[in-house]
């Protein structure tokens, strides 16, 4: 029997942390989405070209605060899963039921690994085989760490259960390395629910990035990025230093890439844009401007990242934090969803320009966390929740072979 380890977690606070979750994700996406694809090699942005006119386009380089907020594959993705998990009633997809959700919702605004699997959907191919490299030869690439994170939000201090629940929708459009990336954001998700609030952020996010890596297999290509850029992280005089660290980044998995075993497959590859996001968590330090800031200036695909560690910033800080980056500032509390995904319902027959709020995507996250709770052996109550969070062993995630069971 393996041994089990139970906390406490209040159930109204943890609502408006997933709230402030999607928001933080919204605005951190946009933000990032004005320097996509800008820099991808030297020279990069530096701290220095925050304000000015050189993003995609023209754009300010600067925050992007909308009302709605707008569906982005950053998001709409998980929205979809969010759904179907609410309408099934579980926390584990089918095989069949990712590629109806998929067939039914997720047809435009999907690029590279996600395009080659939603075609070869249409071909009849279920998941994991949407993944297979002999099919699906874009599986090494970022898709589904921008597509996951919400199975470790979804089970809040479980993070073994996190990993049943994201097995599959990580593998309908990964493999290796990249599978384990998408994994470590799961993880970290999860693992946000740990984050002692008394304890310094930065301190407490270097533990959380320890534990989370510490599920990987030493072999793989994305630990060997996380145990790089957390070594040159850490090692830094300057906090506020990113930029070195950012450069040695390019080094090791672009420039210098095959003299360390590497493959530097463009700018949309998993590797590199692990680094960058994993960067920005680290020198951000718990800091949500922060965080977007360097996400959106290191370079390569730059909203993805930038939109993962700055709604896991949001997760552990809360509305608080949101307000804190903007003081004085409207958040929006509403989603238009039906930007990219239109077949979806529509929960805000009356507004014109949003489908859904934030608060109400929360509320129906917080409804399967009952759920992912009652799974792991925990309890359920009016306030709050017991969670049973088993122990673990290093090395344990696993995406190649067959997906867990529940």
């Amino acid at each position: 029997m393996s041994r089990r380890t139970r906390t406490q977690l209040d159930r109204a606070a943890y609502a408006e942390r997933l709230r402030a979750m999607w928001i933080g994700a919204c605005i951190a996406n946009w933000t990032g989405l004005r320097t996509e694809g800008v820099r991808t090699e030297r020279p990069f942005f530096t701290d220095a070209d925050w304000g000015k006119p050189l993003g995609r386009d023209g754009a300010r380089i600067d925050f992007v605060l909308l009302d709605p907020c707008l569906a982005d594959d950053d998001t709409d993705i998980e929205y979809v899963y969010l759904h179907l998990m609410t309408e099934a009633g579980t926390l584990f997809l089918s095989p069949e039921q990712i590629r109806d959700g998929w067939r039914a919702h997720i047809n435009d605004f999907i690029w590279v690994s996600n395009r080659r699997a939603r075609d070869l959907m249409e071909r009849g191919v279920l998941p994991p085989a949407t993944s297979d490299p002999a099919l699906n030869p874009e599986s090494l690439q970022i898709d589904a760490q921008l597509t996951t994170e919400i199975f470790g939000a979804l089970a809040p201090g479980m993070p073994d259960l996190a990993l049943r629940m994201a097995d599959l929708p990580i593998r309908t459009t990964a493999r290796d390395h990249a599978a384990h990336a998408a994994q470590f954001y799961v993880l970290l998700f999860s693992l946000a629910a740990t984050v002692d609030p008394e304890k310094p952020r930065r301190e407490e996010i270097v533990r959380i990035v320890r534990e989370a890596r510490s599920y990987l297999p030493d072999a793989s290509e994305a630990a060997d990025v996380i145990d790089f850029v957390l070594s040159a992280a850490l090692s830094v005089e300057d906090p506020e230093d990113w930029e070195s660290v950012r450069d040695a980044i390019a080094r090791r998995y672009q420039e210098q890439a095959p003299a360390h075993g590497f493959v530097y497959r463009g700018f949309t590859e998993s590797a590199i844009n692990l680094a960058t996001g994993t960067l920005a968590l680290l020198l951000g330090g718990g800091s949500f401007r922060r965080t977007v800031q360097i996400g959106t200036l290191a370079g390569w695909d730059s909203d993805n990242g930038t939109a993962t560690m700055g709604s896991l910033v949001a997760l552990l800080g809360g509305m608080a934090e949101l307000r804190r980056a903007f003081p004085g500032a409207r958040l929006s509390e509403r989603y238009r969803i039906h930007r990219t995904r239109p077949t979806l319902p529509d929960r805000l027959p009356e507004d014109s320009e949003a489908e859904d709020t934030f608060a109400a995507m929360s509320g129906r996250m917080v409804a399967l966390v009952d759920l992912a709770v009652r799974e792991e052996g925990g309890q359920v109550e009016p306030t709050r929740w017991v969670i049973a969070r088993r122990a673990s062993s290093p090395g344990t995630a696993a995406p190649h072979g067959p997906p867990p069971g529940p």
